[in-house]
């Protein structure tokens, strides 16, 4: 089980920070070197799920949360703006 989750674990930090933006691998990157080790199962499981949104809409998001449109990510979100220093 642990190696299933630390392959997915470095499968999901490979893919925050390769984007395909600089912008959005900075701000999932960063959040995801420092977060994903103390990651549990459920935490990583949304993350892995926020993964798969359009930059378009995570940029959006994470400079304005009063567009979330999915309430599941408003408390990720929120968090990666806190570890961002962003505030409301």
């Amino acid at each position: 089980m642990t190696d299933i989750r630390d392959h997915r674990r470095r499968r999901a930090l490979y893919r925050a920070q390769h984007r395909g933006t600089k912008e959005m691998d900075w701000l999932l990157g960063r959040y995801a070197a420092a977060q994903l080790p103390a990651m549990d199962e459920p935490g990583l499981g949304l993350f892995e799920e926020l993964l798969e949104l359009p930059d378009t809409d995570l940029h959006s998001w994470i400079l304005d949360p009063g567009l979330i449109d999915e309430p599941r990510f408003q408390a990720l979100v929120m968090t990666l703006r806190a570890f961002h220093g962003l505030t409301v």
